[in-house]
């Protein structure tokens, strides 16, 4: 029962010890500046709490690298473009570091159609172009943005209206590969090819007479799956070439990355590019076979991308602190407030006392004056 007794007087004496003056209502005199000063306070309260849950719903975005050690992992490419000329008469094949079997990649789609588009699939493409190359420019302002969205590309073509009378004049070539992440070389040449286990070989001798455009529009060249944040640039990309010998080669090193969300994890690649495009002059010494040249590598730095906000516990004492520090600042300028008032009233009343002082002097001296003449 001691022991009992001694916890609760110590419980007892913990409740009631309290750092802030506890005064009955009915003691405290209420006047218009501490009227004034807590409805200005609460306001402050109530306009600093929403703009602190504002910043605490609102995330942030930390970047951070580590070396990429998963080797083994697939990458996996999504194609669309289209080549000015008609598809018996170009190839597209792949070849990495590994010489593996290009049939174990996947099969792109070949399709006949014209290079010149309608109208609606031009409004469509330009749409697309200007898009992509606004967020490529702005991108380093816009990229927190851009994460946290649900940013969405739309790269389905609309459907030609008008159809050309006139024959086949270019190849779109679309699909899905499923590649090793090791460097290789993706390539649209003059002719077809023959592959065997360790390669493939051109058969473009048979072509020697081929009017060749390599001119070319991409819609669609992106790594992985499709996230929010993510930018390809290649998309949207569209050249247009006068002398058909040309080699047309981009370098791309793709990135992994890794978007951490609150809710998601996503696991894909984002890429840069350099471009170079060779005119083939053999007189002049400039050799080489004509085409498209896409030529990437792995990055050996992996990006993570994590979404972040402070924890519950920062957000109360932020909350706390906001609130208790309007408090006592409110407190300490009424506190001022009256005091200085106290002091204003103070002198004036002292001159006050001065003047009534002096103006009984004044007429007792009078009223001396006159008994004096009397009594003459």
């Amino acid at each position: 029962m001691l022991r009992y007794r001694g916890v609760k007087q110590a419980l007892e004496a913990v409740s009631q010890l309290d750092a802030f003056p506890k005064v009955k209502e009915e003691f405290v005199e209420a006047t218009r500046v501490g009227g004034t000063l807590s409805l200005i306070s609460r306001l402050v309260i109530i306009f600093l709490i929403y703009h602190e849950v504002t910043y605490y719903l609102d995330s942030r975005l930390v970047f951070t690298f580590k070396p990429d050690t998963d080797l083994h992992s697939k990458l996996k490419v999504h194609i669309d473009l289209t080549v000015a000329m008609p598809c018996k008469s170009i190839g597209a094949d792949i070849l990495d570091s590994t010489n593996q079997n290009v049939f174990s990649f996947g099969v792109l789609q070949e399709e006949d159609t014209w290079f010149e588009l309608c109208p609606s699939q031009r409004v469509h493409f330009d749409y697309m172009q200007h898009h992509n190359s606004y967020l490529r420019q702005e991108y380093h302002s816009i990229a927190e943005i851009l994460y946290k969205s649900d940013h969405a590309v739309v790269y389905s073509m609309p459907e030609r209206v008008i159809i050309p009378q006139r024959p086949h004049d270019a190849c779109r070539i679309h699909g899905v590969l499923t590649l090793n992440k090791v460097a290789g070389n993706f390539h649209i040449t003059v002719g077809k090819t023959i592959h065997f286990a360790r390669g493939h070989i051109h058969l473009n001798s048979i072509f020697a007479n081929t009017q060749t455009n390599f001119s070319h529009r991409i819609n669609r060249f992106s790594f992985g799956d499709h996230t929010a944040g993510i930018i390809h640039p290649l998309e949207g990309d569209e050249k247009i070439f006068d002398n058909g010998q040309l080699m047309m080669q981009y370098f791309i090193e793709v990135v992994p990355t890794d978007v951490q969300k609150f809710y998601s994890h996503t696991q894909t690649y984002q890429y840069t590019v350099r471009e170079n495009s060779q005119l083939i002059d053999i007189d002049k010494g400039l050799q080489g076979v004509a085409g498209i040249y896409f030529k990437y590598d792995m990055s050996a730095l992996r990006v993570i991308v994590r979404q972040d906000r402070d924890s519950i516990a920062q957000f109360i004492v932020r909350l706390s602190s906001i609130i208790a520090g309007i408090v006592v600042i409110s407190g300490l300028l009424s506190k001022g407030a009256h005091l200085l008032m106290d002091l204003c009233c103070s002198s004036s009343s002292n001159r006050n006392a001065k003047l009534v002082k002096s103006s009984a002097m004044e007429s007792s001296e009078k009223f001396v004056k006159g008994s004096s003449i009397i009594v003459s």
